[in-house]
């Protein structure tokens, strides 16, 4: 019996850790790869997007920023939170039922995850730039814990098997600040203005938070276009 080999992929996902449809679009997307796992393989590459990149270091109050921003109302936002809980719900992620109740500054994890990424690639198994940042969104969606909190992100290092010494020293320097800025810019001079936006192969756009069925068949589909062209 003969098998067809598997097409493998290179996978950029442009997102935010303070980012809902972010959530939705990774989770999905993890789930086609399960699905179409007989066809395909992938490396996942976490790029960095800051929604809110004037967010001073305290936050800000959840309702008041998407009041400020979008002009929506109390009733609206919470139409929105249930949505999304039900969508993450549907995929096996838990939103916290109350909201995200405040928003963060992001830039400290993206350099984190950006490090993380290095580390990954000296690593003979990798996968803690991915491990990081499910760790990084569950803190904050699900327990409410802040993203630009110096300690809870050390502590989600080590708990994803980094060194919890130099994830400190990462943070609290100003290392990786410069390429994190880089890697923004070219996204953003790419044309991507939202998140999440996966892109395959350097070629493909998949963007926001579709269903699990629609990555599944752009994946089949780019693997098959490979096959073809090989």
């Amino acid at each position: 019996m003969t098998t067809t080999p598997k097409t493998h992929l290179k996978i950029d996902i442009v997102s935010d850790v303070s980012c809902p449809w972010c959530v939705i679009g990774l989770t999905a997307l993890e789930n086609a790869l399960a699905q179409a796992s007989d066809a395909v393989t992938a490396d996942l590459h976490f790029q960095p997007f800051e929604i809110n990149p004037d967010m001073p270091p305290g936050g800000q109050d959840m309702a008041e920023n998407l009041t400020r921003k979008y002009g929506s109302t109390p009733e609206q936002q919470a139409q929105s939170r249930e949505a999304i809980r039900q969508r993450g719900a549907d995929l096996g992620f838990e939103f916290r039922p109350e909201g995200r109740g405040r928003i963060y500054n992001t830039f400290d994890a993206h350099r984190l995850l950006y490090w993380a990424g290095l580390e990954d690639v000296q690593s003979a198994a990798g996968g803690q730039q991915r491990a990081l940042k499910k760790a990084i969104l569950s803190a904050y969606f699900t327990h409410g814990q802040s993203p630009a909190d110096h300690d809870v992100l050390v502590k989600l290092a080590g708990q994803v098997g980094l060194d919890e010494t130099r994830a400190r020293a990462v943070l609290d320097s100003d290392e990786f600040g410069l390429e994190v800025r880089e890697r923004e810019q070219f996204y953003q001079r790419a044309g991507i203005s939202g998140v999440p936006a996966v892109i395959i192969n350097d070629r493909h756009l998949i963007s926001g938070g579709q269903p699990v069925e629609v990555f599944e068949q752009a994946l089949r589909q780019i693997a098959g276009q490979m096959a073809q062209e090989a």
